[in-house]
């Protein structure tokens, strides 16, 4: 008979091995020594040690699920308990009990981590949501296009939820996304037909400016190209290959029409300038008429100016009130002596102022006497009141005299 501390083997060729709960039979062995049997069945027990050891590792070290990990330990499990080995059967059962607590603690570690993930995708998804909804309402339609484009990238990076769950914020993400969509087509659908219309109108208005543009007709034409600029700015834009062609034949137009007025305006300029000098030399000739000492030869040589200021063209526009003045002012002057003349020489009006100075004189001495008259006689209001009335026409008599002077007299 041959033992070792974990099992034996009797008379018989029986092997056993010890445990906890007594000896329990392992096999017969027939084929050679009790000492080979021994061996052949420890390298049985070393080969469940191996495997266990392998699996401790597996479960440590790797992702194996729980109903693997649990499968292999069911399946070393029922090697043990069939006892077909030599060894310390009982500490490999310890081995195992342990390993199934420690596969259980990771399956619930795994349980809660998963729990945590789904959480997090959940409010990650959420998010999306709630962001997607919002630029479904943006009219920054390329910003925000390209921001929905990267939520549904960042989307299909997060774990899917329970089926519902997924499904419904998929549903309300993939219709904000819809939503916004179809607000930009609209939009740009709208943009489209404005700038088809504003293109129209742009045709025409290009149309007209390039009718314009050989006109001499410069003030009526400038002020309708004016207008026509101001109907091709509210216009807006049409489309872009259409926008810069429109706009170089509308602007070429007025830069045609513009140049040939400039060239004209320049020619009138130069010639208005040297008017302008002519004029000023006549209204310092006619400036020394005055003050008038021979209206005759002053009207005369007024006449000479004048007749050469019209012969000459027109001048600037703002230096015209200042020389025409000067030539106003002469004449004015001429005007004044001619009437002061007049006065001075008919003989009607003479006669008229006169006669009322003669009238006025004898009222005046008549009112004297009855004043000297009243006073006379002690009647002093009267006195006063016939002073009043003297001073009256006191005033009227020494108007007329001044008059009177006048024509010489």
């Amino acid at each position: 008979m041959s033992s070792d501390p974990w099992g034996r083997v009797d008379e018989t060729g029986t092997v056993y091995v010890r445990t906890a709960d007594g000896e329990q039979v392992v096999g017969s062995w027939q084929a050679g020594s009790p000492e080979e049997a021994l061996a052949y069945f420890e390298r049985k027990y070393e080969g469940l040690v191996v495997e266990i050891g392998l699996l401790e590792k597996r479960v440590k070290t790797t992702d194996l699920s729980t109903k693997d990990a649990q499968t292999a330990i069911g399946h070393l499990r029922e090697q043990v308990e069939a006892h077909h080995a030599v060894g310390d059967l009982d500490a490999l059962r310890a081995r195992l009990d342990k390993l199934v607590a420690s596969v259980e603690s990771r399956r619930e570690e795994r349980k809660a981590q998963r729990a945590k993930q789904s959480d997090e995708a959940r409010g990650a998804k959420e998010a999306l949501v709630v962001e997607a909804e919002e630029l479904a309402r943006s009219d920054q339609w390329r910003a925000a296009g390209e921001r929905l484009r990267s939520l549904v990238d960042t989307w299909k990076g997060l774990p899917r939820l329970d089926r519902k769950s997924d499904d419904e914020l998929w549903h309300r993400f993939s219709h904000a996304r819809s939503a916004f969509s179809k607000r930009r087509k609209q939009h740009f659908a709208q943009l489209d037909a404005q700038r088809e219309e504003a293109r129209q109108t742009k045709e025409r208005l290009v149309s007209e400016a390039e009718a314009l543009s050989n006109s001499t007709d410069w003030g009526p034409t400038a002020a309708r190209y004016r207008d026509l600029m101001s109907e091709w700015k509210a216009a807006g834009r049409a489309q872009r290959e259409h926008e810069d062609d429109l706009w170089n034949r509308f602007r070429g137009a007025q830069d045609v029409f513009f140049a040939a007025r400039s060239s004209v305006f320049a020619e009138r300029d130069a010639e208005q300038s040297e008017n302008l000098k002519l004029k000023e030399e006549l209204a310092v000739e006619a400036e020394r008429l005055v003050p008038v000492t021979d209206l005759k030869a002053a009207r005369a040589a007024f006449r000479s100016v004048n007749e050469r200021w019209e012969a000459i063209g027109h001048v600037p526009r703002d230096a015209r009130p200042k020389v025409e003045g000067r030539m106003h002012a002469v004449e004015r002057a001429l005007q004044a002596a001619e009437e002061a003349e007049w006065r001075r020489t008919n003989p009607e009006a003479r006669a008229r102022a006169e006669g009322l100075t003669g009238q006025l004189q004898a009222a005046v001495d008549k009112l004297r006497a009855q004043i000297e008259q009243a006073r006379a006689q002690g009647n002093t209001a009267k006195a006063d009141k016939l002073e009043r009335e003297l001073e009256g026409r006191q005033a009227l008599l020494d108007q007329a005299v001044k008059g009177l002077h006048e024509f010489g007299g």
